[in-house]
Parts: structure tokens; C-alpha cells; sequence
């Protein structure tokens, strides 16, 4: 893979085994100055372990890692003073406040008072946590918790922020907010390296790399990434999508179904040849249905149904 123009963030030939297991296997991709890059996978796909090699705070097996022109393995600590790291549990003190918290680590990055005082507030403002600046971190909601651990990762105005699973358990409000600040960040030309679970919050990625089991399987833009869907996702309306079901399927054609609220979602390898089929057997079998509708893919559709493909060509 080629880097991208002005990349940030250099990967190749990531390698990192645990017990003889390689949870990173031969990693590369490139980000580039001002993305927003995703890393998605299920857990055990090997993203926490990724950004903790980014971040410095683990070294690989072999491969290579330059951020911001640096080479993170050979000088890890000069590598931290151009990025912030957040990891799932960021190192919050539930005994202090939301400010003594900010103020602590605008300590340890040693940002002047007067450099601290004026970033502080904006901080806070964007993540609508000003009201809460006396309150003990401890008594802080999950969501308003993720909120203040990234006021901190960024009171030193990182040039590249990564984040491990920030949203995790977040409530959506608080999610919402958290992306907000994340585009700001990024108008304002801060890197971000983001993995995550949650497959919905891929769409907001500029680009996203997939990987499972440690491997990078596909890496690219969302909208084109979906183009890599094998077959068509049709919706089936029904008030019995159980039934529906059952009985599409194992039909011929019919490579996945997923009931999704008063539906059901499937995928087929032709929509004008299943289509007709699939209400045939839905009206012989007396199974009440609505419409059907061919239907644009989430990412959470296209990976499954790459991951389904990978593993029957295997």
C-alpha cells in the first residue's frame, strides 16, 4: 500500500505475537494529515493492540511505525510528544475533580498556566461539561467520563490523537458530543486514528481499515467500501419477520438473513432472478409480508458479508 499524501501516520509489516498467537499480522496502512482513520473489527481483531504499538507503549515483534516523521520503535518518547493516546480506560482520578483532573495532566504535558487557562474553557465548552467543572470525576456518568478523559488527552494541542474504543458504553447523547469535538478537531487539522466495535459509528470515518484476526482485510473509503458488497441487501416487511425467516432461509441464493425490528434482511446474488422467488415462498408458506426493498448496506452488512466470503473461499 502506498502512503497518502502528507501521511501522519506510517504502518508496515506490523507484526505482534502473544504466547506464539500473532494478534497483528503483517499490518500496513497510512494515514494522512487531517483524517479521520478508522480501525474497525470485532473484539479480538487485534485494535487495541495496534494503537498501543502507535501510541509507544508497546513494542512489536518487527515492522515498522513513523508518526509525525518519527520512528516510534526506535524513539518512542519523542514520538509521545507529537500525539495523545486515550486508551478504553483512561487513567481518570475519581477522587479529584473535573478541573483538578484537567489541571493534572496539563502538569505532566508542562503547558504554562496561561496556555492551560485559555484552553481549558473551550475544552470544556465543546463538551458540554462546563457545569460540571467542581464535580468529582468519580460521580460523573459513563459518557461525561469518555468527555473528560479526551479534554485531557488534548490539553496540549496533540498534532495526532489516537483513541482506543472512546465510545464504549457511552450513552448517545455523550456520543454524539464526543463526534462533534472530533470533526472540530479536525478542521482544525488534528490527525485521528480511531478504532471501534460499534460498525454505525464507521460511516463517520473518512476511511476505515477492517480487520479481523489480526489482518487487515480491506481498506478504503466507506461509500466504496460498500461497493465491495458481494450480492444485494433486500428489507422484507412483515408483522411474523421470524417466520419470514425460517423460511428464506437456505434458500438458493440466499447467502445471509438477519431479522432487523419488524423485518428481515437479506442477502441475495441476484435481485431480479430471487426477488419473485423469495414471494413465492413467502406466499406458500402462508407467511404474511409487506414490502420488499432492495436496500443500501451499512458497514456492519458489508462485513459480515466479506467475512462470510473470506472464510467459504477458504
Amino acid at each position: 500500500m502506498s502512503a497518502p499524501a502528507a501521511a501522519q501516520i506510517e504502518v508496515a509489516g506490523l507484526v505482534k505475537r502473544f504466547a506464539g498467537v500473532a494478534a497483528v499480522a503483517d499490518l500496513e496502512f497510512a494515514v494522512a494529515a487531517g483524517e479521520i482513520f478508522g480501525l474497525v473489527g470485532p473484539d479480538g481483531a487485534g485494535k487495541t493492540t495496534v494503537m498501543r504499538m502507535l501510541a509507544g507503549v508497546m513494542p512489536p515483534e518487527s515492522g515498522r511505525i513513523v508518526i509525525d516523521g518519527i520512528d516510534v520503535i526506535a524513539d518512542p518518547e519523542r514520538a509521545k510528544q507529537h500525539l495523545s493516546y486515550m486508551p478504553q480506560r483512561f487513567g481518570l482520578y475519581e477522587d479529584l475533580t473535573v478541573d483538578e483532573n484537567i489541571r493534572f495532566y496539563a502538569d505532566l504535558f508542562e503547558i504554562p498556566r496561561r496556555l492551560r487557562d485559555e484552553r481549558i474553557g473551550p475544552l470544556l465548552a465543546a463538551s458540554n461539561m462546563a457545569p460540571f467543572r467542581r464535580r468529582l470525576a468519580g460521580q460523573l456518568s459513563g459518557g461525561m467520563k469518555q468527555k473528560l478523559g479526551l479534554i485531557c488527552a488534548l490539553i496540549h494541542t496533540p498534532r495526532i490523537l489516537l483513541l482506543d474504543e472512546p465510545t464504549t458504553g457511552v450513552d448517545p447523547v455523550s456520543r454524539r458530543d464526543f463526534w462533534r469535538i472530533l470533526y472540530s478537531l479536525r478542521e482544525s487539522g488534528v490527525t485521528i486514528l480511531i478504532s471501534t466495535a460499534y460498525l454505525d459509528e464507521a460511516e463517520r470515518c473518512t476511511r476505515l481499515a477492517l480487520l479481523h484476526q489480526g489482518r487487515l482485510k480491506y481498506c478504503d473509503t466507506p461509500r466504496r467500501l460498500k461497493q465491495l458488497m458481494p450480492g444485494v441487501l433486500l428489507t422484507i416487511a412483515s408483522p411474523d419477520a421470524r417466520a419470514v425467516r425460517d423460511t428464506i432461509a437456505g434458500l438458493e441464493g440466499v447467502s445471509g438473513v438477519l431479522l432487523v425490528g419488524d423485518g428481515v434482511r437479506a442477502v441475495v446474488d441476484d435481485e431480479a432472478r430471487r426477488l419473485p422467488e423469495l414471494r413465492r415462498a413467502l406466499a406458500s408458506a402462508g407467511v404474511p409480508f409487506g414490502a420488499v426493498a432492495r436496500t443500501e448496506p451499512t458497514i456492519e452488512d458489508l462485513f459480515v458479508a466479506l467475512l462470510r466470503q473470506d472464510e467459504e473461499a477458504a
